[in-house]
């Protein structure tokens, strides 16, 4: 609201200025009309009507007379909020700049910064009059035509004052009959319109933006491309890009301005300018702190200018005092000299009495020094002999003392000796005796083992013989055996029932590794018993 009614003010101000015909700050009623329906453009227009044919120049411009309001209403967003109005380089700058981009060049920085150097030091900024004057003469838009700059001034007039932050054609499909028409489209903070061309005469409806709308992309569907939905409160608006470029760019729009709907901002344009006006007003507050310090500097440096004049009068007035004082020193020092002098030819008589008596004292001290001397070397000399003596007798005792233990060490190894002699001695005569004893066992040993060979050679040939004696009597026992197994057969032939019992031996026989032993146990121990009673006998 502020915003809108510093624009109105600075309208106000240019048709009061150009009424004013004698300067005199005031306006006749007479001059002025009443309007029922306010309109801020129709009230610009109204303003531009009053003070256009005083100022506009009359020159020919490359710009109409409509692209000369729209610049000047232009000025009265861009300019200074302070009297008489003025548009600072930088906000023109920004305006060349927005102007060059709407017709499709490219921004020439040096020829702005060559402008700036040529530019009035003694004003701050552009008139509005200066201003339409500098965009209408071209010295910006070379190259382009009367009306690609039009269409360029009126791109940047919707943007900055009718706040539109898009617009282009699109198709919409209708909410009854369900057809798709391509409408001419505008958004701006809260609303977006749509007309039947982008002349703007024929609106066709309003979709009302608020924080709880939203945009959303949609697929293709019945042959409709670049789809996107824009849901509102109330209704859902379907609308068909040209292309999927544009598709994003306004889905983009639409979501930045419900953004800043939520946030309660204002459009991005006067948000920029608020902060370029906050950022010049920052450099100007710190501009002029520093023009105060700079004074606050200057007036110092003057107090010190003064004092140091100060000072340099006090040192001219301490220098003419040094300078009697100096006289007057001089005067002193020459009578301290002639005074001095005298005093010094005395002290000189009295300093070789002094010299004669301290050589005569010298001579007698250097003789006593000298004795000193030899008194001390002789000093010296005896305490090294004695010293010499106390080592030799200190040797003497080490000697002595290494001497006994040597020979306690002597007896007691001797000792020991002759106790390992004996241990040695009496060791040999038990290994001795042992062996003598070994050697008496050994020799039984041998004549037991002689007796046993030879019991065992005996053994071995009875054994030859019970085995020659077993075999006779094993074939008359076969040969028995056969004859009484016919007899049995034949037995049996003739009787049947008969059952012959044979003869058995009353021990059973004894079976070695050569066959059926030729003695029975019984045999076998007996003959163990007289082995074993001869044994013992021997």
């Amino acid at each position: 609201m502020g915003g809108l009614k510093d624009e109105l003010l600075k309208g106000i101000w240019h048709a009061f200025t150009a009424l004013d015909l004698d300067h005199s700050g005031k306006v006749s009623k007479s001059q002025l009309k009443v309007q029922d329906n306010f309109d801020k453009i129709e009230f610009n227009r109204m303003c531009w009507t009053l003070c256009v044919k005083k100022n506009l120049t009359k020159s020919p411009l490359l710009i109409t007379e409509d692209d000369a309001f729209k610049v000047w209403v232009i000025f009265n967003f861009l300019s200074e909020d302070k009297y008489p109005l003025i548009i600072v380089p930088e906000e023109i700058e920004y305006l060349l700049k927005k102007l060059t981009e709407a017709m499709g060049g490219g921004w020439q920085q040096e020829q702005f910064e060559h402008y700036k150097i040529n530019f009035d030091d003694s004003k701050d900024g552009l008139s509005v009059w200066e201003l339409i004057e500098l965009i209408g003469n071209g010295q910006f838009s070379k190259g382009m035509d009367r009306q690609t700059v039009s269409m360029a001034i009126n791109e940047v007039f919707n943007e900055l004052i009718l706040d539109v932050l898009k617009q282009g054609y699109m198709m919409k499909k209708g909410h009854r009959r369900k057809n798709w028409t391509e409408r001419w489209f505008v958004l701006k903070p809260n609303i977006i319109s749509y007309y039947v061309s982008e002349d703007l005469k024929d609106k066709k409806g309003d979709i009302l933006l608020d924080e709880n709308c939203c945009v959303e992309s949609l697929p293709d569907k019945d042959g409709k491309k670049c789809l996107f939905l824009i849901k509102c409160f109330d209704k859902t608006f379907e609308i068909s890009a040209s292309d999927k470029k544009k598709k994003q760019e306004w889905i983009q729009a639409i979501h930045s301005t419900i953004h800043l709907l939520k946030l309660g901002s204002p459009p991005p344009h006067k948000e920029a300018r608020q902060r370029r006006k906050e950022l010049r007003k920052k450099l100007l507050a710190e501009q002029e702190e520093l023009e105060r310090q700079m004074k606050e500097l200057q007036a110092a440096n003057e107090n010190k200018q003064q004092e140091l004049e100060t000072v340099r009068k006090k040192l001219e007035e301490a220098a003419s005092r040094a300078a009697e004082e100096e006289k007057k020193r001089l005067q002193t020092q020459v009578e301290l000299q002639a005074r001095f002098s005298t005093e010094l030819e005395r002290e000189k008589l009295i300093r070789q009495q002094m010299e004669e008596q301290v050589a005569q004292k010298s001579s007698e001290l250097e003789q006593y020094l000298q004795r000193v001397r030899e008194l001390e070397d002789m000093y010296l000399k005896l305490q090294e002999a004695l010293e010499d003596e106390r080592q030799a007798r200190q040797d003497e005792e080490t000697v002595r003392k290494l001497q006994a233990r040597l020979l306690e060490e002597e007896s007691s190894k001797r000792a020991e000796l002759e106790k390992w002699h004996l241990e040695q001695q009496q060791a040999i005569q038990t290994t001795e005796a042992e062996k003598q004893e070994l050697e008496n066992q050994r020799v039984m040993k041998e004549q037991a083992l002689q007796e046993a060979m030879e019991q065992l050679e005996q053994l071995e040939l009875e054994r030859k013989q019970a085995l020659e004696q077993y075999e006779g009597v094993k074939k008359k026992l076969e040969m028995a055996t056969s004859k009484t197994k016919s007899w049995k057969d034949k037995v049996a032939q003739h009787e049947g029932l008969i059952r012959l019992i044979e003869p058995g031996s009353k021990n059973p026989h004894l079976i070695t590794n050569w066959g059926p032993a030729a003695f029975t146990q019984a045999e076998l121990e007996e003959r163990e018993k007289s082995w074993k009673g001869k044994k013992s006998t021997e």
